[in-house]
Parts: C-alpha cells; structure tokens; sequence
C-alpha cells in the first residue's frame, strides 16, 4: 500500500541553549529576482499583465542589488535559522549561475552557528541537469507547479504559444528525484481539477510518489470558466 501524501507545515526554528532568551522570532520574505517576468502564459495568472512594466532586461535584478538585500536579510535576523527564498513570476529566467553568485555571497556573510535554507518555486520548464545538480549541491527545498494529470494541468497551464507545459514539468520532476532535490508540490485548484479530488491525490501519491503537497485555490475568476 502506498504511503499517504504528507502535508507540509513549516516547524518553528530551533535555536540553540546559547541562543538569546526573548529573541525576535524568524521571518519569511520572497525575492523576486526577475520580476512578474514568465516564460509562460498560465491563463489564471495573475501576474501577466505586470510584465509591460519591465520592458527588455528591466526585469532583471543586478547583482549589487541582490548581494544587498541578502546581506540585509541575515543580518536582520536574530535566529539561528534563516530561510532565503526565491519566486517568481519564473526566477529560474536569470540563470543559474546568478544563484550560485547568490548563494556564495550568503554563506560568506552568514557566519558560524547560522544554518541557511534555500527554496525556490518554479514551474520546472527550464530546469536541466545543471540546475538540478545545484540544487541537490546546496541544499534547496523546490516548489514545483503542477496541477495534477495532463488534462487537469495543460487546461490553464500554457507556454507563450499556447502550447501545453505538463510534459516538460513531468521531465523537471523526474530530474529533480534523479539528483535527489527535496520537492513540494504547488497545485492551483480550478475548474479542470477541483470535482477529480481523489484522481488528483492518488496522482501526485501513486504515479509520482509526490509526498508534499501544496493546495493554492482560484478564489478569484479571471474568466468566467476559470
């Protein structure tokens, strides 16, 4: 019998006896190093008509600007965990090596005693196996966007040519358990998914062995079959 899907609820970070009494309790912040910017035109999205506000390489945080608000971020905290995060629009659009300059300069300010934590959403279509070996390398925790079978995904979830995207999501999976990155995943509910409860669930269980799961619903319509 497969095992049932785990919900993932983030624990308290733990701090150690030396750690002060009464310190500030960690935060959570999301960088969004390129912007609304997207490779794909998901139809529910609600971040595609940002994209006119960053025309060219607009989009694209420099590395100053990304070194400064790291160095910010720790030094802010007074916990012994800090979690660094990295959305989008599609953050895996600046390249890989933007995060390992990222990543570096983290570790080189962060100090002894401090443990770091990585994440990064995407919608895996740009994913290779370089990008899934620094992942697995440093550590990340991945949220991969996926809603579910390919009929239950490709109904909203399209590239810019209106082409279909769960096969190459599906790919990115695979190769993030090859390299052996810890990956959630991030379903949207709609109207292509939202009646197929139980299909969707022995999906992600049976046929992926998906043991995170993330549920975001479509609260708002953006047309009226959404």
């Amino acid at each position: 019998m497969s095992e049932p899907v785990v919900f993932r609820r983030r624990n308290e970070p733990s701090l150690p006896p030396s750690w002060p009494v009464g310190a500030p309790a960690a935060f959570h912040v999301l960088a969004k190093p390129g912007g609304a910017i997207c490779n794909l035109d998901c139809t529910y999205c609600f971040f595609l008509s940002k994209e006119q506000l960053y025309p060219g390489d607009r989009f694209r945080m420099d590395d100053d600007l990304a070194r400064s608000y790291i160095t910010q971020l720790i030094e802010a905290h007074q916990t012994r965990e800090i979690t660094i995060a990295f959305q989008g629009g599609e953050p895996t659009l600046l390249g890989v090596d933007f995060y390992r300059r990222l990543v570096a300069h983290a570790r080189s300010i962060a100090g002894p005693g401090r443990i770091l934590e990585f994440t990064l959403q995407t919608n895996g279509t740009l994913l290779d196996e370089e990008w899934a070996r620094f992942l697995a390398d440093e550590g990340f925790l991945v949220g991969l966007s996926l809603d579910g079978t390919a009929a239950m995904h490709d109904a909203y979830r399209v590239d810019k040519k209106g082409r279909p995207t769960h096969a190459r999501v599906i790919e990115a999976w695979n190769l993030l358990q090859a390299n052996g990155v810890a990956t959630n995943i991030l379903c949207t509910v709609h109207s292509a998914n939202a009646d197929h409860g139980i299909e969707l669930y022995r999906y992600f269980r049976d046929q992926l062995g998906v043991r995170f799961i993330q549920l975001i619903p479509i609260v708002e319509r953006a047309t009226p079959e959404t």
